[in-house]
């Protein structure tokens, strides 16, 4: 076992336990900072250390109960300045708008700035960040977004440059670029931001307009979200957590090189389309040690509708999501729908999905065009409990104003054409699947385009004694079951290795118009 630097700041250290366990550490530990004990009892491999002080040397030490301890020296980086918002005026009483004086606060600030926001209740309306600075929330520290979206900026979605060729996108709507209103954190074109600390983003959406109109544009503009990132580069967001988000809660759009780690997501679960990390067309993406509970899809990965897809052929990709839990939700994570500039190169591994609707959840269909590519997806050592249906991928996925027509439904052979999605390769190794309810696997290509090849090995769904009816898949004409084992439809190569059901019902391989099928059960 190691203990491995994750993230160092100047004012804070990620460490991740290297183990074989999923998001929790293999026994309780201690944690000495220079021989003085600053976390106690802890259980989870992803720990973050804050109040550090800059370019300093510390010697760290991670004791488990009844084990030998382990040891590693970090140096935390250099720091320029270190600013204050209320010297900039912010009041922090939760009362009045603090706004102008944080975005002073920001403006202000020097290339390598860390701005403090000191404990308290900053309550602001959208918030716009500069390159190179850091963005501290101290413990007790909320940023907490104005109820009144008619004060709020608008990111108008497409605007044709002079040569009439050339566009500029800023808002977008899933998938489209469609205009929507500034979000409590947004970044357009900024590179080399930190966002770190104990404190609080709130949206105090409970309070606000949005959820109970969820797919209208009253005022003029689209929900907004919690942190919005457009056209970014080396992007860090850790320990803070995340809360009541009028929208999709982080949204990075056409952006890279991200680090998501050990945050805490907050959503309530009747909170409407309140996904918790949804990054689109981005690359290079951490997502580690992050705590999700949420509305929605606790991770969607997107890349666009057929506009996008098709214009900018920009897919999301190279992905590592590790030591995460997802709880609560439709699903933990998820592929699409809108994933018109594909999807490659995701890794999923040593997370925990608790009372998730789905698991693995992948979501297309016909329309969403010849650069729907989704590729190379691994999930290893993945522990879910209490998951309805373990694993989906659905090509008939009835969303959008024509989801229902019979040319998103129908089971007959369509031409291959521009508007025609394909999925390759996606492995699953070493997961266990307590008390499912519905269906172990439900997997559904299209008959003109099968998915090429899905691979199961050391997997072992376990079905709930007193497992409810339900619906395994979003898609038309499905009866809802109970207890099914895996389904197959229009798949050109299904492998299990070592695969088991326990106290299932029915067959436990149904096989429509797959191509080859190697392995028992």
């Amino acid at each position: 076992m190691n203990i491995n630097p994750l993230l160092i700041t100047s004012r804070s250290i990620t460490l991740e336990i290297e183990n074989e366990s999923s998001y929790y550490s293999e026994g309780r530990y201690d944690v000495f900072v220079n021989g003085q004990k600053r976390i106690e009892n802890e259980n989870k491999n992803v720990i973050s250390l804050f109040n550090l002080e800059p370019n300093a040397l510390y010697d760290i030490e991670i004791v488990f109960v009844g084990q030998k301890s382990e040891k590693v020296k970090v140096k935390t980086l250099e720091e320029w300045i270190r600013l204050n918002v209320k010297k900039f005026g912010a009041k922090g009483d939760g009362i009045a708008d603090d706004t102008a004086k944080i975005q002073a606060a920001i403006l202000a600030a020097p290339e390598g700035a860390t701005l403090l926001i000191p404990k308290g209740t900053y309550l602001t309306r959208p918030l716009f960040l500069k390159s190179h600075m850091t963005l501290e929330l101290s413990k007790g520290a909320t940023l907490k977004l104005s109820t009144d979206r008619k004060s709020f900026p608008i990111l108008p979605g497409y605007s044709l440059a002079n040569n009439e060729v050339d566009e500029y996108l800023l808002g977008t709507w899933e998938g489209n670029p469609l205009d929507m209103f500034a979000s409590l954190i947004t970044g357009i074109g900024v590179e080399n931001v930190r966002i770190i600390g104990e404190g609080t983003l709130d949206g105090d959406a409970q309070n606000g307009p949005w959820w109970g109109e969820p797919r209208t544009k009253p005022d003029g503009a689209f929900r907004p979200r919690m942190v919005f990132l457009k056209g970014c580069k080396n992007i860090t967001l850790q320990g803070i957590t995340v809360q009541n988000s009028p929208c999709w809660t982080i949204h990075p759009y056409l952006s890279e090189d991200l680090k998501f780690i050990d945050l805490k997501v907050r959503n309530p679960k009747d909170s409407a389309n309140t996904d918790g990390i949804d990054p689109e067309s981005c690359n290079r993406v951490d997502i580690i040690g992050v705590d999700f509970s949420v509305g929605d899809d606790c991770i969607a990965i997107k890349s666009g509708k057929l506009y996008m897809g098709m214009r900018y052929q920009k897919p999301s990709e190279n992905f590592n999501i590790r030591n995460c839990i997802m709880k609560h939700g439709h699903g933990a994570v998820v592929i699409g729908s809108e994933m018109s500039g594909g999807v490659k190169n995701i890794n999923v591994e040593k997370c925990v999905f608790q009372e998730t609707d789905r698991g693995l959840r992948i979501k297309t269909r016909r329309g969403r065009g010849k650069y729907a590519v989704i590729e190379n997806i691994n999930f290893d050592r993945i522990v879910m409990e209490r998951v309805l249906t373990p694993f989906v991928i659905n090509m008939f996925y009835f969303c959008d104003p024509d989801g229902k027509s019979e040319y998103v439904y129908s089971r007959a052979i369509h031409p291959v054409d521009d508007w025609t999605p394909s999925l390759g390769a996606f492995k699953f190794k070493n997961i266990i699947c307590r008390d499912s309810e519905v269906a172990a696997g439900y997997f559904t290509g299209l008959p003109e385009m099968p998915i090429r090849s899905i691979e199961f090995e050391n997997i072992v769904v376990d079905f709930k004694e007193e497992a409810q009816r339900g619906r395994p898949a979003m898609m038309d004409y499905i009866d809802a079951v109970s207890k099914l084992g895996f389904y197959f439809m229009n798949v050109d190569e299904v492998i299990m290795n070592n695969v088991k059901l326990e106290n299932h019902v029915g067959e436990p391989v149904i096989l429509e118009s797959v191509k080859q099928y190697t392995g028992t059960l």
